[in-house]
């Protein structure tokens, strides 16, 4: 897997919920992505219901040194949130740090990856 550039921070990001639990699902997530990727500079944020939020996230990478910002939907399908909000919401932020370039990545979509891991759930839903 290709690294990142020098550099790039990540921040994923998803809906948020009202569930701690849920909300610290995120951060695990990120973890294990950090721990695969070997990426320096990840942060988490909600859109809405908790914090951080993608300001607070924002905010942190470039206290860790970001010179760009890659922002991933975490969802499944390119919806509403994904394709509308979260762009919108991006272009709000980066308005406010024109220096910095800002991206927004595609959710995750459909992969044989995705595909093993609902296997997994459906198999465990059998024990």
């Amino acid at each position: 897997m290709d690294g990142l550039p020098g550099g790039t921070a990540v921040i994923v990001i998803d809906h948020g919920s009202k569930r701690d639990a849920a909300n610290a699902m995120l951060f695990d997530m990120i973890a294990e992505y950090q721990g695969v990727t070997g990426a320096d500079i990840v942060e988490g944020a909600h859109m809405e219901l908790a914090p951080p939020t993608l300001d607070d996230a924002v905010h942190a990478c470039l206290q860790r040194g970001a010179r760009r910002i890659v922002v991933h939907p975490y969802f499944l399908a390119p919806g509403r949130h994904s394709t509308g909000d979260i762009p919108r919401m991006v272009a709000e932020v980066a308005a406010k740090h024109p220096d910095i370039p800002f991206h927004v990545s595609k959710p995750l979509g459909i992969a044989p990856q995705l595909a093993e891991v609902m296997q997994l759930r459906i198999l465990e839903a059998l024990d």
